[in-house]
Order: structure tokens, then C-alpha cells, then sequence
């Protein structure tokens, strides 16, 4: 099994009054986010995107008791930043 991707989400208002929730997963380097999808349409309040934004991250997960997990990872090499000799 692949680690556990580590996707957020967040509101955007890009005109008063028009909140869009927004899904952003972690790049290769950790202070780079990259957008994975957003609302294609605007939610009258900000509560509302955000609890359909995480309704959709829910959907990323095909098992809810393990999350969304990263693909096509080895199973065999150490967790990132571990060198492959140990310690």
C-alpha cells in the first residue's frame, strides 16, 4: 500500500458572495501545491463549499478506514528521507 496522499482543501471567493471549494495536493517538494480539481460551480456560502469540498475529498479515498494512498509505490524501500543502508 502507497502512503497516504496529503491533499487539502480549501475556499476561494474569487468574486464576493462566490465560494468555490478548492483540492490542492503536495508536489514532490514539499512547500509546492499543486491544484487538483475545484467546484465548477459557486456555493452561496462559505460553509457550504467547504463541506461539499470535503464530501468530494472523501471521494479520493476507495477505502475510508485508510484514506487516499499514493500509487505504484515499492513496499520494500525505507519511508522518504530514510537511507536505503537504515539508520
Amino acid at each position: 500500500m502507497g502512503h497516504i496522499r496529503r491533499i487539502a482543501v480549501h475556499v476561494d471567493e474569487p468574486d464576493p458572495g462566490h465560494f468555490y471549494w478548492v483540492h490542492m495536493e503536495e508536489g514532490d517538494d514539499a512547500s509546492q501545491w499543486v491544484e487538483l480539481e475545484s467546484a465548477d460551480e459557486p456555493y452561496d456560502l462559505w460553509i457550504e463549499a467547504l463541506q461539499a469540498g470535503m464530501r468530494a475529498l472523501v471521494g479520493y479515498a476507495p477505502d475510508e478506514r485508510i484514506g487516499p494512498r499514493a500509487e505504484g509505490e515499492d513496499e520494500d524501500l525505507p519511508p522518504i528521507g530514510i537511507p536505503l543502508g537504515g539508520s
